[in-house]
């Protein structure tokens, strides 16, 4: 019984002493506590943003696999045909040698789905890393650079771009496009697509009617600052805008709208061009 009454008191000197945490104390850890529900939600959000580039990544190697497989089966096919005419007597040698030609053809055809494959994974690579070089670690965080079939695209986020709640740039936008415009004009002859995405709340400005137009200004905003601060070709230069009906995430949260409050610059190389990538894409190594 005595053990208990210890217990007891001991029970409400804790509930005591928790009542006792000063306000002040009670705020700093609500802060924290704010904060981390903060980055967890960021965490969670790259996360599904990588696992979707992963899906695309894992549907081209579907695709490429499929083929592959196809081919061998043909492959096979076409030896089974060579086996049973070299062992027919009644087969000449003109059909063992068109059978041999199909073969090798074949052959060819797997190699250059293997070629390619891995020359579009070293592509991809090269241009990101071209892309990202001169950019610091806290840059990137405003910028997510993506290389698709040899297209590049480069996404800025408003927060980095515009002055808040305008389609005019901002004193730390700079540093960003400067490096972007070198990136532009180091890949000469390439067109570039520079376009507007907003979230989905209706705009409230002045002479701007709605998204639409805020994301058309937004986009040309880039584009003058490019040609008239950084020396870009205005004859390469498109601007577009797409308001809200280009999202990459919910607009159901803050987190989402502000993924989607973007500009996303877009360089297409032409064909010639593209070929060249190609070339300069490192080899696999043989295994």
């Amino acid at each position: 019984m005595k053990t208990i009454k210890i217990v007891s008191l001991m029970l409400l000197l804790v509930i005591l002493g928790q009542a006792c945490v000063s306000k002040k104390k009670y705020n700093t850890l609500q802060s924290n506590y704010d904060s981390l529900n903060v980055n967890t939600e960021s965490i969670i959000e790259k996360f599904r943003i990588s696992q979707q580039r992963l899906n695309l990544s894992d549907e081209r190697v579907k695709s490429l696999e499929e083929q592959l497989a196809s081919e061998k089966s043909n492959l096979l096919q076409l030896q089974k045909a060579l086996d049973k005419c070299l062992t027919s007597t009644g087969q000449g040698n003109v059909n063992i040698s068109k059978l041999v030609d199909e073969i090798n053809a074949s052959n060819k055809y797997i190699k250059q789905l293997v070629d390619s494959k891995n020359k579009s994974d070293s592509l991809n690579l090269l241009l990101t890393n071209n892309l990202t070089r001169s950019l610091s670690r806290e840059e990137l965080k405003d910028v997510d650079v993506q290389v698709l079939k040899g297209v590049v695209y480069i996404s800025l986020s408003d927060n980095m771009l515009y002055r808040s709640g305008s389609y005019m740039i901002s004193e730390t936008a700079g540093d960003v496009l400067g490096k972007i415009a070198k990136i532009i004009k180091d890949y000469k002859g390439y067109d570039v697509l520079i376009e507007g995405n907003t979230d989905n709340v209706p705009i409230n400005m002045v002479n701007i009617r709605n998204n639409w137009d805020l994301s058309a200004l937004r986009g040309s905003s880039v584009v003058q600052a490019l040609q008239n601060q950084y020396g870009v070709d205005p004859k390469r230069l498109t601007v577009g805008g797409r308001g809200e009906y280009n999202p990459i995430a919910s607009n159901d949260t803050e987190m989402g709208k502000a993924k989607n409050r973007r500009t996303q610059i877009i360089i297409t190389p032409s064909l010639d061009q593209f070929m060249e990538l190609i070339e300069k894409a490192p080899a696999e190594s043989s295994k």
